[in-house]
């Protein structure tokens, strides 16, 4: 093979996964898939979007390979194809975070708690000094399909009903979906109000997942 026609072929390929990417809506749905598995329906109740056009999108992106499907009964259930593509979107966000200043100030204007972010390293520390509860505020669903060592759920739905299951001697570290999730924004608010010591865990879930698949961190169920 011609080495121009090699070229051409491979990045080729290189761009049906970025051509797969291009898309705020899917993008949405890859940051939900790296939750937890979920069928058709569920994405588009999360997405606001018709249950077409969340099929089209997911046939995108199982073109792909970026997401695989599998029936159980009635229903389809999609997943991320791999612990890399969860990498690969983190890779992304991370870019995107770095060049477009735009995006800080959108989480700045809708959150306003990066102060109060606790570096990953420091959860490990306080954990073993049994001084912190690391708090989950994510869907229960998305809880057991994989979660970080040593934490308790409490979805934010739940959290203000259940409030006396969490010791006012402790530091609450809350987390949830990730950097640009709001649910652990939200908790660390209600609770601060409430009188408690809490923080928001720097990242979320798909971080450490992803540091799992690479051996580093955590449990998990990706793959």
């Amino acid at each position: 093979m011609a080495h121009r026609a090699f070229k051409d072929r491979l990045y080729g390929e290189f761009a049906r996964v970025s051509q797969a990417l291009a898309s705020e809506r899917r993008l949405e749905i890859v940051d939900l898939l790296a939750q937890s598995p979920r069928r058709v329906e569920a994405l588009a109740a999360e997405t606001d979007m018709t249950l077409a056009n969340v099929s089209q999108h997911l046939q995108v992106l199982r073109n792909a390979r970026l997401v695989e499907s599998e029936r159980q009964g009635t229903s389809v259930i999609y997943r991320l194809a791999s612990g890399a593509v969860i990498r690969l979107w983190l890779s992304l966000r991370d870019v995107a975070a770095e060049r477009l200043p735009e995006i800080d100030q959108l989480r700045e204007a809708y959150a306003g708690m990066a102060d109060a972010e606790l570096a990953r390293d420091e959860l490990e520390r306080l954990l073993k000094k049994r001084s912190a509860v690391l708090l989950d505020v994510r869907p229960s669903m998305e809880f057991e399909y994989g979660h970080i060592d040593g934490a308790i759920s409490i979805p934010l739905a739940e959290l203000e009903t259940r409030l006396t299951e969490l010791p006012k001697s402790k530091r609450i570290v809350a987390y949830c979906r990730g950097a640009y999730c709001l649910f652990a924004d939200e908790a660390v608010a209600m609770l601060r109000d409430r009188g408690y010591d809490a923080v928001r865990l720097e990242g979320g879930w798909p971080e450490w997942a992803a540091e799992r698949s690479r051996g580093l961190r955590s449990r998990s169920a990706v793959p």
